[in-house]
């Protein structure tokens, strides 16, 4: 499991938390991206989530990297790529509050890989968030599963794998959006 926060200190209690998969939702699904120079982030992306660091909530990127568990790249490798997202997406004002990472080959038997709640545990560990509150989006059945298992809103995307996830209804998102970027915070004002 890696972890890298951006700041362990942060205001971040209370806060409600938009928990995103990487690959395929906020950057362009690369198979097995471990060059940082290959980071592409979607259009519009950067924007939705400067709106939520906006209106205070947190963002957590949550991803599955079997690449390492593979032996296809390195953990440090993997940390580049996360901080070139960060770099990219820092440049228009966006705050990422950390990265949880599950480094497991699908074969082994881990709490983190998605749909197992694992990477939730260890933001909420961190930043003392309520998951139930939070929204999780991702292009894939294990980000949607990740969701439900801890009674979050979820959101699939129909970028990277997500149309072809659609199609296959054995999913019950929340929502369905074509990207990450038609998102804000007003879509999941907390019901009173």
């Amino acid at each position: 499991m890696s972890l890298r926060a951006n700041s362990l200190w942060s205001a971040a209690l209370g806060k409600r938390f938009l928990l995103v998969d990487r690959d395929g939702t906020l950057i362009v699904e690369k198979h097995y991206l471990c060059d940082p120079e290959g980071v592409e982030i979607f259009p519009g992306v950067a924007e939705a989530l400067k709106s939520f660091n906006e209106a205070g909530w947190g963002i957590a990127i949550v991803t599955n990297q079997a690449g390492v568990g593979r032996g296809y790249y390195s953990i440090a490798q993997m940390n580049s790529v996360n901080d070139r997202v960060r770099d990219l997406l820092s440049v228009t004002g966006v705050v990422i509050d950390g990265f949880f990472a599950c480094p497991h080959a699908p074969s082994e038997d881990c709490d983190c890989r998605k749909p197992k709640p694992g990477l939730i545990h260890q933001a909420v560990a961190l930043f003392n968030f309520d998951p139930a509150e939070s929204v999780v989006v991702g292009d894939k059945a294990c980000d949607i599963n990740l969701g439900k298992s801890v009674s979050a809103l979820t959101v699939l995307v129909r970028t990277g794998y997500g149309k072809e996830e659609e199609a296959s209804a054995n999913l019950s998102p929340d929502f369905v959006v074509d990207s990450l970027s038609v998102l804000r915070p007003s879509d999941f004002a907390p019901v009173i």
